[in-house]
């Protein structure tokens, strides 16, 4: 039931509402009385009906004052004025407040009734329409929006100005307004685990959760530059404490130092992905830090029998080759060395671990279905002596490897799941018109997982599972509304929607117009 208040000075008419109108059964349910506004105004604060009566003239505080006030802290309140002042600019001072009814003493049950149906009406389809509205967000899930992951690709390029930047977050409707930011890169193996996160995050209206690529998620973190980095810790523990809960799951995330302004963005990504490369060269850590780079670097410093053996394990290569991403190497690469210390110096030992790098890249590369010899003449191997002469060299050459050999992967990926694709968009011809059509069901049908599914679809089709339903079930809409004389409802149902409402909401947020106005047009 709906809360009511009532503020009236006059005992005898507030107590002849109070006790005589059947509040419950118009549908709501009287939680106070008060004889003035500056009365009323704790006891409102304190039980947030979402309906105000007030008197218009009162000693203290008159109703408009208490109106003005009310609507400021409770833009949702529908308010009815009632006054015996029959004057236009007592009404017109009303409506300026934000009143949604103006009802004349004396006050009789039916005006009142009418008064209360209505805004009874209005509350319930405003409540419909957030419904609506938060549906139609989850359902796009905002953090999947491949617009997204393009705004943030051109933000940490470092290559716009700050006008620029704003101005296309603009055009993604985002509010980027702070005066601290910071960053989170974080991979989780398991689906369940990472949908806990993905949910806790989206929670924040200060962050905002974007997919950086097939297996890593990142968390834009807004708000004052003095506690942003207590909060960045905060995230971190609760990162670590989900994750936790499934023992010998995979899962890593590193974060970076706050900047203060937006346009800094580029260097804070830079230095967390430099960070969170250490994922592939310390596996057993998963928060990754600023201070884990530094021990790293400290304790490779000395001679080359202070190395640690596991620095050098093919593992680490693997491991990269079957994860790692393009756009990474840089940062392994300049990780890898970093880890190495000075032992890259001595070049007995460069030789030995480009021999090693070289034939377990040669490995992964035959695995994948290419041929070797292709793949030794790309990248020189026969001149690997001519090329690499120092530590610089070395690291150059690795990089060449790493590259062609990512190069090579992503390409026969690209072919897998092209053919894949093409079953998943075939699946979703024949099912789209079916309520129950969703990304599980179509992942599982084409034999892939959920999370790999959804990052293989944006990737190709630039744009999410959703996104591409929802413009495929618009478009059948559109057809059976200009060659049809189905109703809305009928064309719901036929296009998968089950709430014919909902259906409506969707076509005018999608198409601009509501589905009755658009085939007026047509």
């Amino acid at each position: 039931m709906l809360k009511v208040f009532l503020v009236e000075d006059e005992s005898v008419v507030r107590e002849a509402l109070r006790d005589n109108i059947p509040w419950q059964q118009y549908g709501y349910r009287f939680v106070g009385e008060a004889g003035d506004g500056e009365m009323a105004l704790p006891l409102i604060r304190k039980t947030v009906p979402d309906v105000l009566i007030t008197d218009i003239k009162m000693p203290f505080m008159d109703g408009l004052a208490l109106s003005h006030i009310v609507k400021s802290e409770y833009p949702d309140m529908k308010i009815i004025i009632i006054s015996g002042y029959d004057d236009f600019d007592y009404a017109r001072q009303a409506i300026s407040e934000g009143v949604d009814e103006y009802l004349l003493k004396p006050i009789t049950r039916r005006s009142l009734q009418k008064a209360l149906s209505e805004i009874r009406e209005k509350i319930e389809a405003e409540q419909e329409q957030k419904n609506y509205v938060k549906k139609f967000q989850n359902e796009m899930q905002q953090y999947e929006q491949y617009a997204l992951r393009s705004f943030f690709e051109k933000v940490f390029e470092g290559k716009l100005s700050a006008q620029e930047l704003y101005e296309e977050a603009g055009k993604q409707g985002l509010d980027i307004n702070a005066s601290g930011y910071n960053l989170i890169l974080f991979g989780v193996q398991e689906d369940e685990s990472r949908e806990e996160l993905l949910r806790y995050f989206l929670r924040f209206p200060e962050c905002l959760v974007f997919r950086w690529n097939m297996n890593t998620y990142g968390v834009l973190l807004m708000g004052d530059a003095d506690s942003l980095s207590e909060r960045t810790n905060t995230h971190l523990d609760y990162i670590k404490k989900v994750c936790e809960q499934s023992k010998d799951q995979e899962w890593y995330v590193a974060a970076g130092i706050p900047v203060e302004r937006f346009s800094q963005l580029s260097d804070c990504y830079k230095r967390v992905n430099h960070i969170y490369a250490y994922r592939y060269l310390t596996p057993e850590k998963h928060v990754l830090t600023e201070e884990l780079t530094e021990d790293e670097g400290a304790a490779t410093g000395g001679s080359f029998g202070a190395l640690d053996a596991n620095k050098v394990d093919p593992e680490i290569i693997r491991g990269f080759l079957n994860n790692g991403q393009r756009t990474e190497v840089d940062e392994f690469v300049g990780s890898y060395m970093q880890g190495l210390g000075e032992a890259v110096v001595s070049r007995l030992f460069r030789d030995y671990l480009l021999l090693n790098i070289q034939f377990t890249t040669q490995a992964f590369v035959e695995s994948i279905g290419c041929k070797q010899e292709e793949f030794l003449e790309t990248v020189g191997a026969d001149r690997i002596h001519e090329m690499v002469t120092g530590p610089d060299t070395m690291a150059d050459y690795v990089r060449a490897l790493l590259m062609e050999a990512l190069r090579l992967r992503d390409e026969k990926q690209q072919t897998q799941g092209k053919k894949v694709l093409q079953n998943a968009l075939d699946y979703i011809e024949e099912n789209y018109m079916q309520t129950t059509l969703n990304l599980n069901e179509v992942a599982q049908a084409t034999g892939m997982s959920p999370n790999y599914f959804s990052g293989l679809f944006s990737q190709e089709m630039k744009m999410t599972f959703v996104e591409y339903v929802t413009n495929k079930r618009m478009e059948q809409a559109k057809r059976l509304l200009r060659e049809s004389d189905q109703s809305s409802a009928q064309i719901a149902a036929a296009v998968g929607y089950k709430d014919a409402h909902y259906f409506s909401f969707v076509f005018k947020k999608t198409v601009g117009v509501s589905p009755r106005d658009w085939r007026a047009k047509q």
